[in-house]
């Protein structure tokens, strides 16, 4: 049952994508044009994503459990720190050069999109490199606490 809710899920958030324009590159590059021709539809689009978003992590957060069973992982930190920050900078580079985001790119990728397939290459190539530096600096962390005892 979950894997099915998972897919019933997937398909429905594609679909809002597909619908909502966030799928189109071009529209999202008009969005995010504000000396142009802006387009602000996807403004919208966002706010009402955050106002369903609000009001499912307040009732997510009353419960232990989700209606599946599984335990409710609710993200605790509130601090934006420095990873934070960059993080968020490098994905609005990316959402601004490429004109599209992981969702929508992954919504693209099934329809062979050529840019798709080279932004999820690289998307994946991006999440490798991170994995690689974060076990460094798990190794590094780990060798400068050795030694320090």
């Amino acid at each position: 049952m979950y894997t099915f809710t998972s897919l019933l899920s997937g398909l429905v958030f594609g679909l809002g994508l597909i619908v909502a324009g966030m799928a189109n590159p071009a529209k999202v590059l008009a969005f995010l044009d504000l000396a142009g021709k802006w387009d602000p539809s996807l403004a919208l689009v966002m706010g009402g994503a955050v106002a369903v978003g609000v009001v499912a992590f307040f009732l997510a957060g009353r419960r232990a459990r989700s209606y599946l069973g599984a335990p409710m992982r609710i993200p605790t930190a509130r601090k934006i720190d420095r990873r934070c920050f960059l993080g968020s900078l490098t994905f609005g580079f990316g959402w601004g050069l490429a004109g599209f985001c992981p969702g929508p790119a992954l919504v693209l990728l099934g329809s062979g999109e050529a840019k798709a397939i080279v932004f999820v290459a690289a998307m994946l190539a991006g999440m490798a490199l991170f994995e690689q530096i974060e076990r460094a600096r798990a190794r590094s962390a780990l060798n400068t606490s050795a030694s320090s005892v």
